[in-house]
């Protein structure tokens, strides 16, 4: 048995790697191991015999298997430091670049528009985006012959067969949020409701979906003067410009009389727009005194209340300050694009949860 162990710690103690190592295991501790077959010979050995000679097995398979494991895990720290002198790193190299996220131009304009008008004590007021066609429609004065209730403009949910519901549609303007805010808190009342709206159209200028920013403001002495200076300090705080010309052109809303487009004077040159300067009138918005069938509609009795309504397209003001071609290109372009026109996370929070100006 000495001879046994002795052999086995010197073929151990020379094996160069884990392969000789189970090769090892196998001839001295297998089935047929030259260990294992010893402990077979137990049976035949006299009561006397078994005891002297078992506890000489037990000990001398557990050195063994001590031996291997001890070589074995030698071997794995031989390979690891071998491997660690051949393979290195610096850890005071500088990290590879990574890309940022950016915020889409769209979220970038709502901030901006939402902390102007904030300014001038506008609070935001939001509602969904699928309306009844009694808010989207009727509430704000537009009659059911108006073009704007065609299936081939708006979009109307489906309805089952059964279902005596009244129409639903996508929103076609964030107006629905005015009457209900009104319907909540009534007058006096000074929002802006801005949101996603959606309408049946799509070319360079439209788009399915698109994102609107409305104003509401409702007292008892606001006239179109108090529009005027609302939409002049918007226009210059938004552009970023000292001064501005507005102009107002007789317009028609079902949901304001008098109603006015609302131009402001700029130039174009080298293709680029610079707003308060040159010969030029650019389009914005539309907006008016509130229709009196509109205040009734949401519970505002409009002989002794009146106000300001006004609406704008974030992606068409967004496109004319950031240069942005083409309003399709908000929905449907790759990381490049919002590589090019996105914007980097500012240090307050905002709006929609994240960082901005």
């Amino acid at each position: 048995m000495d001879d046994l162990k002795a052999k086995y710690l010197s073929l151990i103690a020379a094996a160069g790697d884990e392969a000789q190592i189970e090769d090892l295991r196998v001839s001295a501790l297998g089935k047929k191991g030259e260990i294992s077959l010893q402990m077979r010979e137990l049976g035949k050995m006299t009561p006397e015999e078994r005891q002297k000679a078992g506890p000489a097995l037990n000990a001398l398979k557990d050195e063994i298997n001590s031996a291997l494991a001890a070589k074995k895990a030698a071997l794995g720290d031989a390979a690891l430091d071998a491997r660690l002198r051949g393979e290195w790193l610096d850890v005071t190299l500088p990290s590879r670049p990574r890309r940022q996220g950016t915020i889409h131009p769209i979220s970038q304009v709502t901030e901006e528009v939402t902390a102007i008008f904030a300014d001038m004590g506008f609070s935001v007021a939001e509602g969904p985006q699928i309306e009844s066609d009694w808010y989207n429609f009727d509430a704000l004065n537009i009659p059911g012959h108006h073009p704007a209730r065609a299936e081939m403009d708006t979009f109307y949910t489906h309805r089952s067969e059964g279902d005596n519901r009244p129409p639903h549609v996508l929103r076609t303007h964030t107006s629905p949020v005015q009457i209900r805010s009104m319907e909540a808190s009534g007058a006096p009342t000074r929002i802006i409701c801005p949101g996603r709206v959606y309408r049946a159209d799509y070319d360079q200028t439209h788009t399915p979906m698109f994102h609107q920013v409305e104003g509401l403001a409702i007292d008892k002495d606001i006239s179109m003067a108090n529009l005027k200076w609302v939409l002049e300090e918007f226009v210059k705080s938004y552009f970023e410009v000292d001064h501005v010309d507005i102009r107002f052109r007789a317009s028609h809303f079902p949901f304001t009389e008098p109603s006015a487009e609302v131009d402001i004077r700029c130039s174009w040159e080298g293709g680029t727009l610079k707003v308060g300067e040159g010969d030029d009138w650019l389009e914005i918005l539309g907006s008016g005194m509130v229709h009196p069938k509109v205040l009734q509609a949401a519970g505002v009795d409009p002989t002794q209340w009146q106000g300001f309504a006004f609406g704008m397209g974030i992606d068409r003001i967004a496109m004319l300050k950031y240069g942005i071609p083409d309003l399709r290109a908000f929905f449907d372009s790759d990381l490049r694009w919002l590589r090019h026109y996105g914007f980097a996370a500012l240090d307050v929070p905002t709006l929609h949860g994240g960082l901005s100006r």
